[in-house]
Formats: structure tokens, C-alpha cells, sequence
């Protein structure tokens, strides 16, 4: 099989497709490059679709090298068949190629390996046979020194047999089968930590038992978790009576004088050694799905919060609020410099209000403020009803925003090197601010796991989650594209063929000798070359720039396309820019080259009609219920407007004004069946839910959804 056949398997395409999209990948070429600038090529195949591509390349390569590497290591011990080679060769599953490599592969001191050594090899031949022999009798011809007596040589001969019978490849396969089909989670609980107040969250699962194929990614971690911790014991199994039977039709010949001898190995091989293994691997590969399943949600959140409106450049001040440390105030400019902190104290217990009140209007005066941007966390609302108490000279927009993550920037490096000069509260307190102004410019500099929009994050394989959550980033990152003369290290560094260390040059590059002009001044960055210039430079907005073109999402591989459009109309590039009568007049058909095609043709007439065009909405002023101020204040009944703030596989997290969220089951979303959340919702959509039980005790709140 061909790495295109395999690929073939999990990506539904024409190959050509497949060939041209492993080619450009083997080019260095970028995901969202290709993507975006080689459909012709590819098909239209979209990010999603070519990641999917590249994994699977990945796998197939592994796949290929791990047979290498079997085949040499049983060629080395001389027992390589022609037959074992074949299927080998053959074979494209990591997990059959173990079982085939399984009784060459070198172990630890086994019994089977014991009873070799003390020659009850072919003893174990003759009863595997099953033929009419007195296997009884026979085994007294196999009496030694180390083999005192008969049962001695039998028990030994079992020993190699019930070995033989783990490392038959059609036996595992069989019983992966049935544990694929029938296996069952059942869970104790462990007695000596039952009434431990940490165990509480788990009791659900201290006496659990269900299918294995029906119990949900989230309730599987969850159960992993509890046995992680101690609470409760965890086991996978089927019924034993059918692994029996299913083993019984591969290797019982009928009824002989061997038939019991065998059906002891068989017993013996199932409960120790093949049990263990198979029902190990039938959760080790439930965790896998669980756990694909839960960076998947993860993702999907990440990406909807990084995409969520900005606010665009504003003067904002931004406020890190608190009760008896007072709350921490910035103002930054429209760019997100940070212009002015000081600290208020307007709430309990020193109750400055009246001071506070004349610090907040006069640096809304000073400072030009435009919107001011509250943290989520504690005091939140009634910072938010202090300020709404202030009356200001010209309106000023004021928006809750949550403060996940803050803490974490504001004393990370990166942070350090922004504000060298600056406490951890200053910091926070300007990432809520440029929160506001722009989502994913802030949310890039923070480890995504400590943004608090997934489910069971820190259970889940955690290369696997870095390389989605890394592969988030880039996506959204590159769909908005990025202003180089504005833009942080860290934002530049998720572009397009760019990294870390070509950021950092970018920035230095733009410290010493200004403000980039135009896309070509790329070129001139130290170690910037040929192939990161054709990855990342359509990414990349440049305002005011000389060619308007560079303010767009053409590539400048195509600006002489573009120039020759706006001649065969008479135009200047820049009177065609922003021009949908003239675009429309554009038939795309006429400029098709060798090098681009009718797909990209059309993408850059769509860009030439609104070029630069921000994917993302604005954001948008919201207003909590003024009557709820702590969870005390919820009744039953209550209809309250909310905020979406995490979505995982079970329902949805909805923010209505308080430090507790609120839970709308999935099956609390909508009347009939929803099998997935975010086709109900999105996160930060705003919503209307009804209270429908209050634990003031445990802090819990369930919704229903009514908008």
C-alpha cells in the first residue's frame, strides 16, 4: 500500500488531490498557505482536511519505519518465514504488526521460558497436537532434575502453550472483537476513602457499571480521574464464558486425552496473560477516543474565543476589580500601551466610593477613554454597578470580560518583558483591558489550557492537545491576519511559515529602523528567506502602505494579475480596490495561468471588494439582570439573560453576572435529541436561561435554555 492509498482511507478525495497536497506539504509548505493559496492544487481541500492529510502521512510513515524495524529485529534471530514476511509486509495496523512481532519480541524471564529450559518444549508440541496419544504417560519421558514428577512436566508444557495461545494473532484479534462489542466499565469504590470530602465528586461512580462503547468521553475521564486518585478501582471486562468459547473454536481439535491439559492452558492464558492485555488495550484505546473527543471540544472553544469580537482600537480603561486589595486600574491608548495605573478602593471595607468615583471621571477625561473593560472575578458586578454610577461627561461602553488566563500572562516571560517595570496586578489588569480591544492579539500570549474553555484538559494526552491546540491557533491567527507594525512577538510568531525566532526578528527589525512600508521590506529581516516570505507574507497587513494591495489578502504572487484587471478596465489598482460595480465586471476565466487557477482567481476578486475585511463581528455591550448580585439572590422560575462562556460534551457553561456559572445540560438546550452542543450554541453567544435548581451549599446552578 502507497502512502496515497493510505491517506486515501480517512480523507475522502480524488488522489490527485492527496498527491498534490503530500507534495506541497513535503515543500515546507504551510497548512494555512496551502489552504488559502494552492485550492487549485488541492482541491479546494480546506485546513481542516489537509491536517488530516498530514497526520496521516505521519502515521504512515511510522507504520512504515516500525516494519522496518520488525523485520530486521526477527531477521536478525534467523526466523524470519516467507510466509511471516508477506504479511508483514502486508499488514498497515501498528496493532497487528505487534501481535505478529509478539513471540520474537525480547521480555522479561517468562514461565513458558522456564519450562523451555528445562526441555518440556516438545512435550507441549504433543499436547497442542491433541492427537489420541496418553499424554499422561508421555510426560514421564520428560522427568529430570528440575522436572521432580508428571504434573511438574504437564503443568510446565501448559505453561508454553498458554503462551502460544497470547501470541496467536487471530485469538487477540477475536477477543478485541468481543471487547470492541461487549466490554463493561464496572467501578468500587474504595472503602478506606469513601467518606473523604474530595471523593464526593465521584460518587456517582463508587458502585457504576455500563457498556463500554456507550459511556461518553466525559464521564470515561471523569472515572479515570477518580481511580487516579484513589477513590474508586476500575476494571474492563466481558464475560469470561464467551472469551472461553471464542478461544475454545480457535485451538480445541475435538475431544483426545490433551483436550483438558489444553483447556487448562487456555484458561490460564486468558486470565493471565490475555485478559490483561486486551482489556488494557480496549481502554487504553477508549481513553484515546475520550481523549480526542475532549481536545476536539477544547479546540472548537479555543477557536470561537480567539475569534470573538474585538472591540478594535479604542482608549480603553480596564479594571482588575476586588474587595479589601482594592481594584487595580489602567488606561491604555489605542494600541494597547499602557498609559496610567492606580489603585481604587471604592467597596468593603474601606468604602472610598465618593474618592474612587473622582479617579475613575478624571482619567475618562484625561486619558480620552472610550469603553471601559471590567475582569469577570471577584467584585466584578459591583464594580460594574459602582461604575454605571458614575456620571461621565461623554458616553463611555462598559463590558464584562473574563479574566481566565490573566493571572497566568501576567506572571509569565512574556509579560515580564512587556512591563519589566510593572507588578503582576498591573499586568493582569492590562490584559483584561486589551482583551477587550482585541481577543486574539491578548489570548495568544496565554497557555490555552489555563483559559478555562475545555473539559478534563489536564487528563488528556498532553502532546496530543498542544499539537490541536498549537494547530487552533495558527488557524485563526492566520483567517484574521495580523498588522506587522502592531503586532507582539508572540501574535507574529503563529503566522504562516514565521515562528519564534523570526517574530523576534521581525520586532527587532521594526525597532530599529521603523515601521514597515510595505510587504517586500520582509525580505530584509535577518534570516527571513525565499520560502518563509512566500508562507507568511499574505498574512501580514500593512496600512497606509503604498500598494493598497498590501493591505490585503492577496498574495503579492498575484499582484500583476490583479494590476492587469484594473488596466483591461482602466482603472488604477486603487480606484478598482473597494469597487464591487467594477469586480463584478471581472470574469475570472480570462486570467487563469498555469500557476493560478479559476479557485484563487475568485478569492482574490471577493478580497479586491472588501480587502482587509476583519472575519470577526464587533463587540458588543452586555447587560446582566441588576437584581442578581450572588447566588442567593436566584429563585427557581427566574428567566436571566447570560453569557455562553464554556461549551463541553455534557451542555453548556452559561455566565449570568455571578462568580458561579450556571449548567444547561444538553438535553436542556432544546426540546428534541442534540447530539452535539455547539450546533445549539457558540461561546460568548448571548442567551436566555431559567433556573431550574439552586445548591447554594455546593455552589451549583442548572438552567434550561430559553433563547
Amino acid at each position: 500500500m502507497t502512502n496515497i492509498q493510505f491517506i486515501a482511507k480517512s480523507v475522502p478525495t480524488a488522489v490527485i488531490n492527496i498527491q498534490n497536497t503530500v507534495q506541497l506539504l513535503q515543500e515546507d509548505c504551510t497548512i494555512p498557505f496551502i489552504s488559502r493559496y494552492r485550492k487549485d492544487k488541492t482541491g479546494n481541500l480546506d485546513e481542516v482536511q489537509i491536517e488530516q492529510i498530514a497526520k496521516s502521512q505521519k502515521e504512515y510513515e511510522v507504520i512504515v519505519k516500525r516494519k522496518e524495524a520488525i523485520l530486521k529485529s526477527i531477521e536478525e534471530q534467523n526466523a524470519l518465514t516467507p510466509e511471516l514476511d508477506k504479511k508483514i509486509q502486508q499488514s498497515f495496523d501498528l496493532q497487528e504488526l505487534e501481535d505478529f512481532y509478539l513471540p520474537f519480541k525480547k521480555k522479561k524471564k517468562t514461565k513458558a521460558d522456564v519450562a523451555r529450559k528445562n526441555g518440556l518444549e516438545p512435550l507441549a508440541k504433543i499436547i497442542m497436537a491433541q492427537n489420541n496419544d496418553d499424554v499422561d504417560f508421555i510426560a514421564t519421558k520428560y522427568l529430570n532434575d528440575n522436572v521432580i514428577n508428571e504434573d511438574f512436566a504437564l503443568q510446565g508444557a501448559r505453561d508454553i502453550i498458554a503462551e502460544w495461545i497470547n501470541e496467536n494473532s487471530y485469538v487477540r484479534k477475536q477477543l478485541r472483537r468481543l471487547y470492541e462489542r461487549k466490554a463493561t466499565i464496572t467501578t468500587k469504590v474504595v472503602k478506606t476513602k469513601k467518606d473523604e470530602q474530595d471523593a464526593q465528586k465521584f460518587n456517582q461512580y463508587f458502585d457504576w457499571s455500563e457498556p463500554l462503547t456507550k459511556a461518553p468521553s466525559h464521564r470515561l475521564l471523569a472515572m479515570l480521574r477518580a481511580e487516579n486518585e484513589g477513590f474508586i478501582k476500575f476494571k474492563v471486562e466481558v464475560d469470561i464464558d464467551e472469551a472461553y468459547n471464542i478461544i475454545d473454536e480457535l485451538i480445541l481439535k475435538g475431544q483426545s486425552p490433551a483436550t483438558p491439559h489444553v483447556q487448562l492452558a487456555i484458561e490460564d492464558s486468558y486470565k493471565r496473560l490475555l485478559n490483561p492485555a486486551i482489556s488494557n488495550e480496549a481502554l487504553q484505546e477508549a481513553k484515546a477516543k475520550a481523549d480526542a473527543n475532549s481536545i476536539q471540544v477544547f479546540a472548537n472553544n479555543l477557536g470561537q474565543l480567539l475569534l470573538a469580537p474585538p472591540l478594535g482600537e479604542k482608549r480603553i480603561l480596564a479594571i482588575d476589580p476586588g474587595f479589601r486589595s482594592g481594584c487595580k486600574v489602567v488606561c491604555l491608548d489605542e494600541k494597547g500601551d499602557l498609559l496610567y495605573n492606580e489603585n481604587i478602593y471604592p467597596h468593603a471595607p474601606q468604602n472610598e466610593t465618593a474618592m474612587a468615583m473622582k479617579k475613575i471621571r478624571s482619567m475618562v477625561n484625561a486619558y480620552q477613554i472610550d469603553a471601559i473593560s471590567i475582569g469577570n472575578g471577584t467584585a466584578s458586578r459591583e464594580t460594574e454597578f459602582f461604575i454605571k454610577k458614575i456620571a461621565f461627561d461623554k458616553p463611555v461602553q462598559v463590558f464584562i470580560v473574563s479574566e481566565a488566563g490573566a493571572s497566568v500572562y501576567s506572571a509569565s516571560k512574556i509579560a515580564r518583558e512587556e512591563f519589566p517595570n510593572f507588578d503582576v496586578t498591573v499586568r493582569g489588569s492590562v490584559s483584561i483591558g486589551r482583551r477587550l480591544s482585541d481577543p486574539l492579539a491578548e489570548l495568544v500570549k496565554i497557555d490555552p489550557k489555563a483559559i478555562g474553555v475545555g473539559q478534563y484538559q489536564h487528563d488528556v494526552d498532553q502532546t496530543k492537545l498542544k499539537e490541536e491546540l498549537d494547530n487552533t491557533v495558527i488557524r485563526c491567527v492566520n483567517s484574521v491576519g495580523i498588522n506587522i507594525n502592531t503586532a507582539s512577538k508572540h501574535l507574529l510568531s503563529y503566522v504562516s511559515g514565521i515562528g519564534e525566532k523570526l517574530a523576534e526578528n521581525i520586532v527587532n527589525y521594526r525597532s530599529e529602523n521603523g515601521p514597515f512600508e510595505d510587504r517586500k521590506q520582509l525580505k530584509k529581516v535577518p534570516r527571513l528567506g525565499e520560502k518563509a516570505y512566500q508562507q507568511g507574507v499574505a498574512f501580514i497587513r500593512i496600512s497606509n502602505a503604498k500598494n493598497p494591495l498590501d493591505n490585503s489578502a492577496v498574495h503579492p504572487e498575484a499582484y500583476a494579475i490583479v494590476e492587469k484587471m484594473a488596466k483591461d478596465l482602466k482603472l488604477s489598482v486603487n480606484d478598482l480596490i473597494a469597487n464591487k460595480e467594477k469586480t463584478a465586471l471581472i470574469k475570472a476565466e480570462n486570467y487563469i495561468t498555469p500557476e493560478i487557477g479559476l479557485l484563487t482567481l475568485k478569492d482574490i476578486i471577493k478580497e479586491l471588494e472588501k480587502p482587509g475585511l476583519d472575519p470577526r463581528k464587533s463587540a458588543k455591550v452586555f447587560e446582566f439582570d441588576p437584581n442578581v448580585k450572588t447566588i442567593k439572590d436566584l429563585r427557581t422560575g427566574m428567566i436571566l439573560p447570560g453569557i455562553v462562556n464554556n461549551i463541553t460534551n455534557f451542555g453548556c457553561f452559561v455566565d449570568i453576572g455571578l462568580k458561579e456559572s450556571g449548567l444547561v445540560h444538553i438535553s436542556q438546550l432544546k426540546a428534541g435529541f442534540v447530539s452535539d452542543v455547539n450546533e445549539v450554541v457558540k461561546l460568548h453567544q448571548h442567551v436566555a436561561v431559567k433556573v431550574t435548581e439552586v445548591d447554594e451549599d455546593r455552589k451549583r446552578i442548572q438552567l434550561t435554555m430559553v433563547i
